[in-house]
């Protein structure tokens, strides 16, 4: 097998994260931002709609012959790093991160193919019930039995769970794991909203009382889709902590120029420009890690990419926190307001941490998947050198 080439973004990835930025800064402003996050369904389903029909940005894993871009997952981390820099209201997680990429790993199907179409132009949304507070662990992340297409359980918090249209499901079957698609307004759903530390994220608790669903997949099927659904999730998630750090790190460095203290701007004190370059190195190290997971997960030839994506969770986690954290600090006071817009991102980096399993969690697997392997004298996972 030939050597993947030195990985580098592309002038058309470049474009995409151009064209999000302006749509971000044009449409979805911070006072746009706080007024959606007040209203029931917690984003605008027209500007939902348009980040599909005219940006494309919802459907670049979808294969181009079921309506999408069929782009790559290093285009979905550009994507989710722009649009997380700017808190885009809205099912990212859920449809984008989750549902779409359960949808595109399981076989395909009449009800599988048209649900992806809805999902990629942003018509429908969908959120994927499952235990999603730890990595992938088999059945383990089902909290719902299936017995044939009758579904019994509950899981949550689920992200998006309370706007979604359709709910795919992950459930514990006599055979194996059961990947299935249920109406939100089905008989025998209930999807009860949650208060959530993240404003711009809303999570529901959803109970299924013998509700009917279309299974999708079963078996190795459906357990390849939901591996595959962690897998991207947890790199787009990573990808979204960049762009978080990366806002944060721009506001400080720029309150810093303007905040006068003793006739100086507080930037010119070295304490504050050492806290900053401390930052922008975190930054880059979590945007290296994200964007290689992302790549990982593209050509298997890269690295094993669960261990590439348990790297970018532990790394961009704990950059996302730590810069959100010191970004209060440095703005002083206004840090702590609810007037400034820091408190809405240090929510996002403190509510993303536990999401998909925490960095801790992901160390373990780390270590797990290299440190124990060397103990066996056996064969560790393929890792990049360079």
């Amino acid at each position: 097998m030939a050597e993947p080439v030195e990985f580098d973004v592309t002038e058309e990835q470049r474009a995409l994260r151009d064209a999000l930025r302006r749509f971000a800064e044009r449409q979805h402003d911070e006072a746009t931002l706080r007024r959606l996050v007040d209203t029931p369904d917690g984003f605008d389903r027209a500007l939902w709609a348009r980040l599909g029909s005219e940006l494309g940005a919802l459907s670049l894993a979808v294969p181009e012959d079921l309506g999408g871009a069929g782009g790559t997952c290093v285009d979905q981390a550009v994507a989710a790093e722009e649009l997380g820099a700017a808190l885009v209201t809205g099912p990212l997680l859920g449809t984008v991160g989750l549902a779409v990429p359960a949808l595109v790993a399981a076989p395909g199907g009449a009800e599988r193919d048209a649900l992806l179409a809805a999902l990629a132009d942003g018509t429908r949304t969908a959120a994927l019930v499952a235990r999603l507070t730890a990595p992938y662990d088999g059945a383990s992340a089902a909290g719902v039995t299936a017995d044939g297409d009758r579904l019994t359980g509950a899981a949550g918090p689920v992200p998006d769970a309370g706007s979604a249209d359709v709910l795919l499901v992950a459930a514990a079957g006599p055979d194996g794991p059961v990947l299935a698609a249920v109406a939100a307004d089905a008989e025998g759903v209930t999807v009860q909203r949650c208060g959530s530390l993240d404003l711009t994220r809303p999570v529901a608790r959803v109970r299924l009382d013998g509700a009917c669903g279309t299974v999708l997949a079963t078996g190795e099927d459906a357990d390849r889709a939901l591996r595959h659904a962690w897998r991207v999730g947890g790199a787009l998630l990573a990808a979204e902590q960049v762009g978080v750090a990366q806002r944060l790190l721009d506001l400080t460095v720029a309150y810093a120029k303007e905040r006068l203290q003793f006739g100086r701007p507080i930037g010119s004190f070295q304490a504050v420009k050492h806290r900053c370059a401390d930052m922008l190195v975190a930054v880059e190290q979590a945007r290296s890690a994200a964007l290689h997971a992302a790549w990982a997960i593209d050509d298997p030839r890269v690295d094993d990419a669960d261990l590439a994506v348990a790297v970018a969770q532990a790394t961009c986690s704990q950059t996302a926190y730590r810069v959100a954290a010191d970004t209060v600090q440095l703005h002083g006071g206004i840090g702590f307001t609810w007037e400034h817009v820091a408190h809405l991102y240090y929510k996002r980096a403190v509510a993303d941490a536990a999401l998909l399993g925490s960095a801790e969690t992901y160390r373990e697997r780390i270590a797990a998947a290299v440190l124990d392997t060397l103990a066996e004298d056996t064969a560790p996972p393929r890792v990049a050198t360079g």
